[in-house]
């Protein structure tokens, strides 16, 4: 059976994912660069810059700037299509696979924190008051 967990839970395993990644020797990707990284490797391929485009909802060269940084880290690389020379397609790196074993490996600790930490410890003390007065 699958755990819920609530939306604040949910945010504290992403923002543990994130200082765990930061506090890590060597580069830290940006949050446009790990969407494009993440997508790469977890939705079918073959990934082509158009496509990443259009499924993350950004221009082409946002795509390509974050390529470059992959390309430059070995986390993805890009190649000629050879069915269509024009087109490139992104494709998986032994490094970006084991990137990616971290990340799930930071997440899963991450998710043993908040299933033991009650909710309201991990919300700050003034969070209720400061929602009330931007709301």
């Amino acid at each position: 059976m699958a755990v819920q967990h609530t939306p604040d839970q949910l945010v504290g395993i992403l923002r543990d994912t994130v200082v765990a990644l930061v506090r890590r020797d060597g580069h830290d990707l940006s949050a446009r660069q790990l969407g494009v990284f993440l997508t790469v490797y977890l939705s079918e391929g073959p990934h082509t810059v158009r496509g990443l485009a259009a499924a993350l909802n950004v221009s082409k060269p946002a795509i390509t700037r974050a390529l470059d940084r992959l390309g430059e880290l070995d986390l993805a690389r890009r190649k000629t299509d050879p069915q269509d020379r024009r087109s490139v397609l992104v494709q998986r790196t032994v490094k970006g696979t084991g990137f990616l074993r971290d990340i799930r490996g930071v997440m899963v600790e991450a998710d043993a924190t908040a299933r033991a930490t009650p909710v309201a410890a991990v919300l700050p003390a003034n969070t209720e008051s400061a929602a009330r007065r931007a709301g």
